[in-house]
């Protein structure tokens, strides 16, 4: 059983940073690929990141490329995304995913989720 929790939300201005985390549990982090999506108001859940299990190999969604930056620590059993110059279109709810092995950039694809965290970004 994997159980994701995700911090470092909030409410920033438009061009602003955040840094969101995801702490998992067990000892199969090493094993899983990490995902990260995010749900707005009335829209559906979207992908917007994933990370290898080794973390080497990473994927974004346009929306965010060039912006936003995934990244491990096996060590911590932690999963990170780093969102600069952020956007007011940036507002959601963000959750953390994660699957054995492969990455993936489909909501279906995982089989596990965090609670999510707010992040709200200001015009």
């Amino acid at each position: 059983q994997v159980q994701l929790v995700e911090s470092g939300g909030g409410l920033v201005q438009a061009g602003g940073s955040l840094r969101l985390s995801c702490a998992a549990s067990g000892r199969t982090f090493s094993s899983l690929a990490m995902g990260w999506f995010r749900q707005a108001p009335g829209k559906e859940r979207e992908f917007v990141s994933t990370i290898s299990s080794s973390g080497g190999s990473t994927y974004y969604a346009d929306s965010v490329k060039g912006r936003f930056t995934i990244s491990r620590e096996n060590a911590k059993n932690t999963v990170y995304l780093q969102m600069n110059s952020l956007k007011p279109e940036d507002t959601a709810v963000y959750y953390c995913a994660a699957r054995f092995y492969s990455i993936g950039t489909r909501k279906s694809e995982y089989g596990y989720w965090g609670q999510g965290t707010q992040v709200a970004v200001s015009s």
